[in-house]
């Protein structure tokens, strides 16, 4: 007897396999200047506008480290999933956590108004200073490019579903590249990556 799998099954197993393709390319590139991490592999210019229609630019991410996640508010599994092991992994860290930032910039920019962004931020609990932003398409677009990220639209009507790549990106506090948050992590092994990072390991 044929059983059949569940649409978001389905769709969740495109996005992890969208997600270990970006994870492929970044190691490639990240390995190939003498195993030694390189700024320019993630990361870039980009325009955009945070929940409050703030209009912003990468320079918002200097300061802090900031963990950059691209998903949307209407995601069903891995944007809730994801931003609730950084919350956890955040509050971890103790004092140390008030230096970090979650950044989440959404790939549905035609449904997810900052409005809605911010709405979704609070439903989250995420701690205070997450950063939500969106933006038109082109714009958003152009940060998924700097960010190495895919995704793509499923289906049609108010319903369509977006497959997106998984991963979050540690930046520095100089908004350099630091290394890649793989979708799956637990709080705890996301804690330790941070520490790490934060020490300079």
């Amino acid at each position: 007897m044929e059983t059949s799998v569940p649409r978001h099954r389905l769709l969740l197993i495109a996005a992890c396999a969208l997600g270990l393709l970006v994870l492929a390319v970044i190691a490639i590139q990240v390995g190939a200047v003498s195993g030694r991490k390189t700024p320019d592999v993630v990361g870039g210019p980009f325009q955009l506008v945070d929940q409050t229609g703030r209009p912003v630019d990468e320079t918002v991410l200097r300061g802090k480290w900031n963990v950059v996640f691209f998903g949307y508010t209407y995601c069903p599994d891995v944007c809730p999933a994801t931003v609730q092991a950084l919350r956890a992994a955040t509050d971890q860290l103790g004092p140390k956590g008030k230096d970090l930032r979650i950044v989440v910039i959404s790939v549905d920019p035609g449904r997810d108004t900052p409005a809605k962004l911010k709405e979704w931020i609070e439903a989250q609990g995420l701690p205070e200073g997450t950063l939500g932003l969106t933006g038109t398409p082109v714009q958003v677009a152009a940060a998924a490019r700097a960010y190495r990220v895919v995704y793509n639209t499923q289906g049609e009507g108010d319903y369509y579903q977006v497959n997106h790549s998984t991963a979050a990106y540690l930046m520095t506090p100089r908004g350099r590249f630091d290394r890649v948050l793989a979708y799956g992590l637990t709080p705890d092994q996301m804690a330790d990556q941070l520490r790490k990072a934060m020490r300079g390991d």
